[in-house]
């Protein structure tokens, strides 16, 4: 907007400098008109240097973006980077967990599997001596039905 409002005055400026030497030809030239002249000379070449060292500023300022620019790219390498090492990161997290697990739920079958294994012969030899204990009660109290005293002994022990 103020640079729009330079501009406009720096045209008009010029404009009214190039039509005095067109009415300097009908009208003679005073003091006064070469002063005035002079003033807007001087006038134009104070826009002109302000136009000038807005320019520096907005080259400045064209030059700090540039700069955050740049600093930003490198900071989303920088995080792309990181991205990257934690991806690898969880991913080798969760081998290990696969791994570990994996192993446990190995141990734990075999666990299973040779405690079934270890005790399925003391499951078939207790069986087996439970069934001649049963045999021999079985034999005892035939004995005991034909002798007193071992009938009297067995019903002593609770097992008549």
């Amino acid at each position: 907007m103020r640079q729009a409002i330079i501009l406009i005055l720096a045209t008009a400026g010029i404009i009214i400098a190039a039509a005095m030497p067109t009415q300097a030809r009908d009208i003679p030239f005073t003091q006064e008109d070469r002063d005035r002249i002079i003033r807007l000379e001087e006038g134009q070449k104070a826009i002109n240097q302000r136009i000038d060292d807005m320019n520096k500023r907005f080259e400045d300022m064209n030059r700090r973006f540039e700069d955050t620019n740049r600093r930003l790219d490198d900071m989303n390498r920088r995080l792309d980077d990181m991205n990257k090492r934690l991806d690898q990161m969880m991913t080798l997290i969760l081998w290990g967990f696969g791994i570990l697990f994996g192993g446990m739920g190995l141990l734990l079958g075999f666990v299973l599997w040779d405690r079934r294994t270890a005790l399925a012969p003391a499951i078939r030899k207790t069986k087996e001596v439970d069934e001649q204990a049963q045999l021999l009660v079985k034999a005892i109290k035939e004995v005991a039905e034909k002798n007193q005293d071992v009938k009297e002994a067995l019903k002593h022990a609770g097992l008549m």
